[in-house]
């Protein structure tokens, strides 16, 4: 134990119990206050060495209400919220916070931060005026995406190159507009070029721009990618179909921040932040041959994965949302969507990501009779895209299901000690149920196909309250 204060901002008595019972041996004093006017009022007379603070509290915003409490500007802030977007980690970045964890969090994970966070307390926190920050096109709060946020919001304060990986259509370049508004250089240009798309010999051209009659064709002087982008964000995507005579001119300016233009001789300034991208395995690539390791190392600063959809299927119904929004805004007519239908999106195996699911979703609304889009119509458009009705198998949906429900008990429940009993009778009352509604009541029946006793079925719907005529 150190010599150390920590203040717990939480309204939520449980969670503030487990923080409290996980970190008491890591400080000599730790308060707990629920709300900012209780706060405020603890501030005015302590001084903590570091806060752990919930963003929404019952009188209001625990990240903006801050900077007005008399906080010392070298004190760590660690948020925790269940508001798990990207606008939140870059408030919380905004106000100089130390960390962000979203909830559920993992206890671990917290105690490292806080230790991390107390031995630098004396260390005035790094700020940035983070702006009027917005989702900027990305949608969901999966675990995995929360990882993404909080890599972007760290990445607000300085102008580190980044790597993007992750298949075709989870959105990398979406990723890669949200890393720039949120960035150091928002008020740049962002400009995009695709490695895959441009002729071999026209790259270096396209890349640093050519002079008048540096080749045939050149009537003109042109200004290329890096001079477009100056003071702002040049994106690099499909960055693995780089050819090896442009990935060494590339390297030599990432290397010196200098470059000329095909046929010119004058040195000209790289004044941006390199951030590229691809969906295919660089490792491999370097190993093959066919990608320079230094470079890879120079793009590798910060790399970012995105997960595939199938791996986010909580998010479905939120993107499914998000593009009928968008569709709307574009002269599309408004749609919504029957239960079992999203259930069809979202049991889908979406091999183009997000990209497919948005393509899907317009082509719903413009197709669609009626307001409220039916599972037929689904099926019917996932059909016409050519890969059929491709659907996860039941068993890994009940286990992610499981793995999420959980995550969320771990996290708050750690000592009640009946989580497995809990789960136990979650899913024996759904299956009793199933069963019994599949026979239409009939006890013997249903004793029959679940492989049990008759009395023994008897006992459990008695002990799980199940009323077998109206299961």
């Amino acid at each position: 134990m150190n010599g150390k204060t920590i203040l717990l901002v939480e309204d939520d008595p449980a969670i503030a119990l487990i923080i409290r019972e996980t970190l008491t041996g890591e400080c000599a004093i730790f308060a707990s206050v629920a709300s900012v006017g209780e706060r405020n009022a603890w501030l005015a007379d302590n001084r903590p060495d570091l806060i752990i603070t919930d963003v929404v509290l019952p009188d209001g915003d625990g990240i903006d209400s801050l900077p007005g409490a008399g906080v010392d500007p070298q004190t760590p802030v660690i948020v925790l919220s269940a508001q798990n977007t990207l606008d939140t980690a870059v408030r919380a970045t905004g106000i100089g916070s130390y960390d962000y964890l979203p909830k559920p969090f993992d206890l671990e994970e917290l105690t490292a931060s806080v230790r991390a966070a107390l031995e630098r307390s004396n260390q005035p926190p790094t700020k940035a005026d983070s702006g009027q920050a917005d989702s900027h096109g990305l949608v969901g709060r999966a675990p995995a995406m929360q990882a993404v946020y909080r890599t972007i919001a760290r990445l607000a304060t300085n102008d580190l190159a980044v790597l993007i990986l992750g298949e075709s259509g989870t959105g990398k370049e979406v990723v890669a507009r949200a890393i720039h508004a949120t960035g150091l250089r928002r008020t740049g240009p962002f400009v995009a070029i695709n490695m895959a798309a441009i002729p071999r010999e026209l790259i270096e051209a396209e890349l640093f721009g050519h002079e008048k009659g540096a080749f045939t064709g050149a009537h003109s002087r042109n200004a290329g990618r890096f001079e477009q982008a100056a003071g702002g964000t040049l994106f690099l995507d499909e960055i693995g179909d780089m050819p090896l005579e442009a990935q060494t001119r590339l390297l030599r300016v990432l290397q010196t921040n200098e470059y000329s233009t095909v046929g010119g001789s004058q040195a000209l300034r790289a004044d941006v932040r390199v951030i590229a991208a691809t969906h295919r395995d660089m490792r491999t690539l370097v190993a093959d041959g066919r990608f320079r390791e230094d470079l890879f190392y120079r793009l590798n600063v910060i790399p970012v994965t995105l997960p595939p959809l199938r791996d986010r299927r909580s998010d479905i119904a939120a993107l499914v949302r998000h593009f009928v929004d968008a569709g709307r805004h574009s002269g599309l007519p408004d749609r919504q969507f029957a239960p079992d239908a999203m259930q069809l999106l979202e049991r889908h195996d979406w091999p183009g990501n997000v990209r497919e699911l948005g393509n899907v979703v317009q082509r719903l609304a413009v197709l669609s009779r009626d307001t409220v889009v039916g599972v037929r119509d689904v099926e019917s458009v996932l059909r016409e895209n050519g890969e059929g009705v491709s659907i996860a198998e039941p068993a890994h949906l009940i286990a992610r299901a499981i793995d999420d429900w959980a995550r969320e008990k771990l996290a708050v429940s750690e000592h009640d000690g009946e989580i497995h009993e809990q789960l136990e009778a979650i899913v024996e009352a759904a299956l009793l149920r199933r069963t019994l509604r599949e026979v239409r009541g009939n006890q013997l029946e249903a004793a029959r196909r679940l492989g049990i006793n008759r009395n023994t079925l008897r006992k459990r719907l008695g002990q799980l309250a199940i009323d077998p005529s109206h299961p």
